[in-house]
């Protein structure tokens, strides 16, 4: 059966080391400049993705590429996948307004992202 609450992965976030170098490199590969362009976050929309850089893995310490799924009720979604025996990495806590954001490690210390927007 098809989970409706879970819309797919539209959100990628990438650790750097030079956020100047990275979006360099991020802007000739996308072809667009970004949409947000911080000192701590540098985000492009593209083609109904959002692809973003994180200088150092920021606050979540990424050591890796994270995938976000976008789902409707983070919390249900949360629950479901902990009962399954994924594990709480990142516990939910907003990002933006009406964005809420979470992560979770599967049983092979994969990082699973979430995204809720309201």
């Amino acid at each position: 059966m098809t989970d409706m609450t879970t819309e797919g992965i539209k959100t990628v976030l990438h650790p750097v080391t030079d956020l100047e170098r990275a979006k360099a490199v991020y802007t000739a590969l996308l072809g667009a400049e970004p949409t947000a362009d911080s000192p701590y976050y540098v985000g492009y929309d593209v083609a109904g993705q959002h692809i973003g850089l994180v200088p150092g893995g920021g606050p979540q310490g990424l050591k890796a590429p994270v995938a976000y799924w976008h789902v409707a009720d983070i919390d249900a979604k949360l629950a479901g996948l902990t009962a399954a025996g994924g594990v709480v990495s990142e516990a939910p806590h907003e990002v933006g307004p009406g964005r809420r954001v979470a992560s979770v490690t599967d049983p092979d210390g994969n990082v699973l992202g979430l995204l809720q927007d309201s």
